[in-house]
């Protein structure tokens, strides 16, 4: 393990597995059999779908929310079973363990400091296919429990995706409300600026009671990004949005 004066107080939960079916609930079965006791939150269940670019950017802002000593499990995976290596970042505020495809590029590039480590963990049982649960959950509980597991080193700029910006101008978010999150920063965009997404010119409102029902507009969200939204509507069907749909800020 990382030295670090404190352990883990809690584990969290990142991926695009879905709130159905079985994975999540293995990887917390796993995290319970090796002796994990310390809370396990669901961060997010229904990242984008084999998505780890657009993930980045909700993963990072997500975090910032956390408590301070929180062990993230990210796993947005497409590459599972392939060459790309397994990792433990460590920030200033937190521990991150997950596959390095990218995923991970936002955490680092706003971290104020940042240790990177390939986990070289080779268990008997390890599945083609789900190594949230049988390597990265593993990894996390040794590490939760003060224990080592083996680690190379890897300096920040060789990780996937360590030259992406800082945010984007495409969707990469649609939530159960069918409001659309971009990769777009809060802070980088005025109040009297028009997004032009899908044909649309969509102004600014501070929240959904300040825009016309019916009508779309953008604000700035409680994460800390721009998002689309539609007054008690769909801003996802009123205006066709889908994930990686680029915008312009005019």
């Amino acid at each position: 393990m990382p030295s670090q004066q404190k352990l883990p107080e809690r584990i969290a939960l990142f991926s695009d597995f879905g709130e159905a079916g079985p994975y999540t609930g293995q990887m917390e079965a796993v995290l319970l059999n090796q002796g994990v006791r310390i809370p396990i939150i669901r961060l997010m269940s229904d990242a984008p779908r084999c998505d780890p670019r657009a993930a980045a950017y909700l993963l990072a802002p997500l975090s910032n929310h956390l408590p301070d000593n929180t062990l993230v499990i990210a796993v947005v995976d497409p590459g599972v079973g392939g060459s790309r290596l397994p990792l433990l970042l460590q920030t200033e505020r937190h521990w991150f363990i997950g596959p390095d495809n990218g995923l991970f590029s936002q955490v680092l590039n706003r971290a104020r400091s940042v240790t990177v480590q390939a986990v070289d963990l080779h268990p008997a049982n390890l599945s083609a296919s789900f190594h949230g649960r049988d390597l990265f959950a593993p990894a996390a509980a040794v590490v939760s429990l003060g224990g080592r597991i083996p680690l190379l080193p890897l300096a920040p700029n060789e990780l996937i995706g360590s030259d992406w910006p800082d945010y984007i101008p495409e969707i990469v978010y649609i939530d159960h409300y069918g409001n659309a999150f971009s990769g777009i920063g809060a802070d980088e965009i005025d109040e009297d600026a028009l997004l032009s997404v899908a044909g649309f010119e969509v102004g600014y409102a501070r929240t959904f009671s300040d825009a016309i029902r019916g009508e779309p507009f953008w604000y700035r969200n409680s994460i800390g990004l721009v998002e689309i939204a539609v007054n008690k509507g769909r801003a996802d069907l009123l205006l066709g949005l889908a994930i990686g749909q680029s915008l312009k800020i005019s």
